[in-house]
């Protein structure tokens, strides 16, 4: 009987000791969560405002995250940033990265939901780059296929990428004031809609999605004939377009 309570309170200390170092993992993680995209490093005193932690444990975790390099300290009193082993694991996850697979069950949503063709476009210098395209069902549909290349600057896959890009931004032939608004409008909106302007009868409806640092890394794309997305369907659209962009862009690493 005295060894089994032995052996039981030996189990029960060993859970305990699991069950703490399960939670110091999870407050550390906690502390590299905290930094944002616009952080340059942060002080304990920030730190201790954004994470439920007392100022003791948070400088033991702080000590251990430095030594294991997911974190750099500088200046007196000490700032903190986000070190050398979060840019290893970054490089890692990005290199295995497939974008149009990673983006699928997004596009398959929207196509069930809109059925109309869905596409996904990347910014390739001052184009456009299509690398996933699933086409509607419906009989009176359009497709532009996988490795479609068109400028920045024309449609609304283009623009919406063009809207939320920093300068120096690819110059236009036409108009540039008023293609200055368009864009101050999409970006206002959230989402781009041109009709007719690379293939007659055809609307198409677009939102940006954005990667961990905050610049926009794309657009997901809904292309239909007038007939059927009439203003209140491209309301609609924008809509599920922004929700699945959303995703893609945390599955990207923005927060």
């Amino acid at each position: 009987m005295a060894e089994r309570r032995s052996a039981d309170h030996e189990d029960q200390a060993h859970d305990e000791k699991a069950g703490d170092s399960v939670r110091a993992v999870d407050r550390a993680l906690d502390i590299l969560l905290a930094f944002q995209p616009h952080d340059d490093a942060l002080t304990v005193s920030e730190l201790l405002r954004r994470v439920d932690l007392s100022r003791p444990t948070l400088y033991r975790l702080l000590r251990t995250l430095q030594r294991k390099r997911f974190l750099t300290a500088l200046g007196d009193p000490q700032r903190f940033r986000l070190g050398p082993a979060i840019a290893q694991l970054s490089h890692v996850w990005t290199a295995g990265l497939d974008l149009s697979t990673a983006a699928e069950l997004m596009m398959r949503r929207l196509r069930d939901e809109t059925g109309e063709t869905v596409a996904l476009f990347v910014p390739e210098g001052a184009f456009r780059l299509c690398i996933a395209e699933l086409p509607s069902n419906q009989a009176l549909s359009f497709r532009r296929g996988v490795g479609y290349r068109e400028r920045l600057t024309v449609g609304a896959s283009g623009k919406v990428i063009l809207a939320y890009m920093s300068p120096p931004l690819p110059k236009v032939d036409f108009a540039p004031r008023k293609y200055a608004r368009e864009l101050a409008l999409i970006k206002e909106r959230g989402f781009a809609i041109s009709k007719e302007e690379l293939i007659e009868g055809a609307v198409a409806v677009s939102a940006p999605f954005f990667d961990g640092t905050g610049r926009v890394a794309g657009s997901l794309s809904v292309f239909g004939p007038s007939a059927r997305l009439g203003p209140s369907q491209v309301a609609k659209f924008g809509k599920l377009l922004l929700r699945e962009a959303q995703e893609i862009s945390q599955l990207l690493g923005k927060s």
